[in-house]
């Protein structure tokens, strides 16, 4: 009986959670409080509460469901260039575009973290959210994404030593 079946059902549910579960929560929230701020616009007094709410619940929704669309690699792609290349080519692309993508949210890591953290003293204006909670998916986003750029350089050079492109 082996333990990583098991590590590996876990971790689906992990990454569902933060990549599916966490946008869709946070898209019905954003939802909800932009109506209720149209309707306290026109039919009772201007709400300021609902704003920033939505503000802070559209920065999580598009970091964390871009990391889901990482993972469908269902975002948009301009690929003229790239589908005109042999395959061969087209692995080497993937490996230098992943590369730099990778070194790029690797070195903008540590400085996230710390203005991040550094954010910790100030307060939303309206609902006294620390400023840490509304920047961190910044981070949940940058560690993710290196992970899922490091498995796809990993694979692609070991398609190129088999001898298949994939």
């Amino acid at each position: 009986m082996s333990i990583f079946p098991a590590l590996k059902k876990v971790w689906k549910i992990f990454i569902d959670i933060i990549e599916l579960y966490v946008p869709i929560l946070t898209f019905s929230t954003l939802f909800l409080s932009f109506m209720t701020q149209i309707i306290a616009r026109y039919f009772f007094k201007p709400l300021i509460w609902p704003e920033e709410l939505s503000l802070i619940c559209f920065v999580w929704v598009a970091l964390l469901g871009g990391l889901y669309a990482k993972r469908d690699n269902s975002h948009v792609a301009f690929t003229m260039i790239y589908d005109a290349v042999k395959p061969h080519t087209q692995t080497w692309m993937r490996i230098i575009g992943n590369g730099l993508l990778l070194i790029a949210f690797v070195a903008a890591l540590y400085p996230s973290w710390g203005y991040v953290t550094f954010m910790s003293y100030k307060r939303s204006d309206a609902l006294k959210i620390p400023m840490t909670l509304a920047y961190f998916p910044f981070i949940v986003f940058l560690v993710d994404i290196v992970i899922r750029l490091a498995i796809d350089i990993a694979r692609d050079i070991t398609s190129l030593r088999r001898g298949k492109d994939a």
